[in-house]
């Protein structure tokens, strides 16, 4: 009995996280495919996986990066499909892009500077300046040392500026 009051707990406060937080995962899910159908499958197949699995998450204050590491496995699924569209031929069809100037236009360098950085470093990036989360939140979301996610920010930053300029 306590076993099954422990999923059903576990069964709201995902689905409630879900629900919360879900402009938060299509963002992260958009950073990496930029085409707004792949982006909600994503965001979708993600939530699916995390009700799915939601016996396996062991401590309900690690909810939210247990969601996140869920989410970013997805775009990194995605990603890996051979349908995959790549960056121009989403541009032609598609014309959106997720990252803004102050003045709301378009920041295409800055995208195109995130895609070319490998899939682990873009999502430290991505999570800590475009999600706003803790370099110890990112640390628990990828499985890595502080000091790896640490290194990982600072070395992509570096390449960010390198490609930039100093704006960053």
């Amino acid at each position: 009995m306590h076993i099954f009051s422990r999923k059903h707990t576990n069964q709201e406060l995902i689905e409630q996280m879900l629900l919360d937080n879900y402009n938060q995962y299509y963002r992260l899910a958009y950073s990496y495919v930029h085409n707004e159908a792949d982006a909600c499958d994503i965001v979708q197949n993600g939530a699916y996986r995390a009700l799915r699995s939601n016996h396996s998450l062991k401590k309900t204050e690690y909810a939210q990066t247990w969601i996140y590491r869920i989410m970013l496995n997805e775009c990194f699924r995605s990603l890996k499909q051979p349908q995959h569209l790549s960056y121009e031929q989403i541009q032609d069809e598609m014309g959106n892009e997720p990252f803004y100037t102050e003045d709301g236009s378009t920041n295409l360098d800055l995208q195109r500077a995130l895609d070319a950085l490998p899939e682990q470093d873009k999502a430290v990036v991505i999570l800590r300046y475009f999600e706003e989360l803790k370099l110890e939140e990112i640390a628990v979301i990828l499985e890595e040392n502080l000091s790896t996610v640490k290194s990982r920010l600072y070395r992509s930053m570096k390449k960010l500026r390198g490609v930039l300029g100093e704006e960053l």
